[in-house]
């Protein structure tokens, strides 16, 4: 007889082992390509993917907060890429200039769309299947559930029948909102209620409202527009694509959805503070009064404020900004008016101190150019450097630079209207010449050196910047948020919960001889449900009224 040591034991890839070694291969079985795509569409569609989609869409807006835009603003964009080469170029490689806009924003967009997709269509079908199955089987001891009762009916009068005292206990769980099923078959006759499906309900509903706020949103982005105009006192604006000065469609806008209506700004009232010491001369309201006129319908007059903009046939009008517009004569060399009207300042501080340039391509026999400030009130600080000292125009004045030459213009290359190109002009008057910079009052004309002609402060008008925005997602989105809420809160504060009425009949173990019927009842939550022994408590009250005479109970 062979002898082996204790700690002897035999292979365990031999003959007599049922399984196989650690270090043995396993043979996995290739998922294949069908198999690679289900598993990768159940990837995307768990709820998983799609909350860590959500929170990645959100991190992925932070860029278009700290770098500026280009549909927004793309002059910022272009200084900032001057200002700083280096990382501007690798910041506009990346698409952070265009962060909406982008290749790896749209792929994390539509890939949540379509991960919300896949998790809340299937959980409604299964959640359809739900509401027609019925309430879950009886327990066969209640008395193991967390709240529990019995109550003896039927001691001290005619006893009911089990078909009559299940109906009437199923008629006090529907009025509670349960869906019931009498199950008189049993071997103890006994009631299933479930109630709390509208809570799954509003989760649904929840989700559905995040996929239609995505989805409006997409529509917005698409067949919406924004454009940017400004319009002096006196003049209007038409909506056409001629009339902006800047305009962003989306990928799906065609110039039929431009809605037909004009905007007349009639006059534009600024209000200052006159009374704080602090903060004396700095505007507090801005009042423009506009006429708008659609087609078929009388002109009205409307008042245009910030965060008040105008709503005209689907297209909102806001007032993002105004300024001065110096109206100016300018007389060329052969003593012809070159231009005459207002020119556009921009405002570069509180006290309206504005950036004005002006180029008259019209101008014999040499075109004239001209850049400089406008002053609202006119003074000059302690090195003799003209600024405003207030932004109400009680002295205004213009210092302006003068240059002749090429502009540029005729090239056909598009230009800043609010940039002087310098390169190929020469100058006329500056503080750096004899000749000095030219200093012109309102109501004053000055002469250009070298009989270049002349220029002239006739008046001033005031300029309103108008944000025209078309977008026919936001109705849906609004609609679709407050539908996500409302979901939400029905799911959050609904409970889910579960009841059982049980009937026992006569058991001399478990009752006095003159007993009728006992009355058994559990209700049990599905999740935390701090109210769910005041709901025990209350369907034992409705029962022992639905069932007066009871005798003894027990609980």
């Amino acid at each position: 007889m062979a002898l082996t040591r204790k700690n002897d034991r035999p292979s365990p890839s031999g003959s007599g082992g049922g399984r196989k070694g650690k270090n043995s291969d396993v043979a996995v079985p290739a998922l294949g390509p069908w198999g690679m795509l289900r598993w990768a569409w159940t990837q995307l569609t768990s709820m998983r993917t799609a909350l860590f989609l959500l929170l990645l869409l959100a991190v992925a807006t932070v860029p278009g907060s700290l770098f500026p835009q280009r549909p927004v603003n793309p002059t910022e964009v272009t200084a900032y890429i001057d200002n700083k080469p280096v990382l501007g170029h690798w910041l506009d490689t990346f698409q952070l200039f265009d962060v909406f806009s982008s290749v790896w924003f749209s792929a994390i967009y539509l890939l949540l769309f379509i991960s919300l997709i896949g998790c809340v269509f299937p959980r409604a079908k299964k959640h359809y299947q739900a509401l027609r199955t019925p309430p879950p089987r009886t327990p066969a001891r209640l008395g193991r559930l967390p709240e529990n009762g019995t109550l003896e009916v039927g001691a001290d009068r005619e006893v009911l029948p089990d078909a009559q005292i299940l109906a009437r206990s199923a008629a006090l769980l529907k009025k509670r909102g349960y869906r019931v099923e009498q199950r008189p078959g049993d071997k103890a006759p006994s009631v299933g209620a479930e109630r709390g499906y509208v809570r799954e309900v509003g989760n649904l509903v929840f989700h559905f409202s995040l996929i239609g706020v995505l989805a409006s949103v997409a529509v917005g982005g698409v067949f919406g527009y924004t454009g940017q105009r400004i319009v002096v006192e006196g003049e209007s604006f038409v909506n056409t694509l001629v009339s902006y000065d800047s305009f962003s469609p989306g990928t799906g806008f065609e110039e039929g959805a431009l809605s037909p209506f004009s905007v007349r700004l009639d006059n534009f009232d600024v209000t200052y503070d006159r009374e704080s010491t602090t903060h004396f001369g700095q505007p507090i309201d801005f009042h423009a009064q506009v006429t708008t006129t659609e087609p078929g319908q009388e002109p009205q007059q409307q008042d245009l404020r910030v965060n008040h903009p105008l709503r005209i046939g689907g297209t909102a009008v806001y007032l993002v900004g105004n300024g001065y517009a110096p109206e100016i004569t300018v007389r060329d060399g052969n003593g012809n008016i070159a231009y005459s009207g207002p020119v556009v300042a921009v405002p570069q501080d509180d006290v309206f101190t504005s950036l004005l340039v002006l180029k008259v391509p019209d101008a014999q026999p040499d075109q004239l150019g001209f850049v400089g400030l406008f002053l609202p009130t006119a003074g000059v600080n302690s090195s003799g450097v003209g600024i405003s000292l207030d932004p109400s125009p009680v002295l205004p004045q213009l210092q302006l630079n003068s240059y002749y030459g090429d502009l540029g213009l005729d090239s056909g290359d598009p230009q800043n209207v609010f940039v002087l190109d310098t390169d190929q002009l020469t100058e006329l008057n500056s503080r750096n010449l004899d000749s000095g910079g030219l200093v012109v009052n309102a109501g004053q004309t000055v002469q250009l050196p070298d009989g270049k002609g002349s220029i002239s402060f006739d008046g001033i008008k005031r300029y309103a910047a108008l944000d025209i925005h078309h977008d026919p997602g936001k109705l849906p989105v609004a609609i679709f948020a407050a539908l996500a809420l409302l979901g939400l809160a029905v799911s959050l504060f609904t409970p889910r919960r579960r009841a059982w009425i049980k009937i026992h009949p006569n058991d001399p173990e478990r009752a006095t001889e003159t007993a009728g019927r006992i009355i058994e009842y559990g209700v049990l939550a599905r999740g935390e449900d701090p109210r769910v022994r005041q709901e025990a408590r209350e369907l034992r009250t409705l029962l022992e009224r639905e069932f007066s005479g009871a005798g003894r109970t027990e609980v």
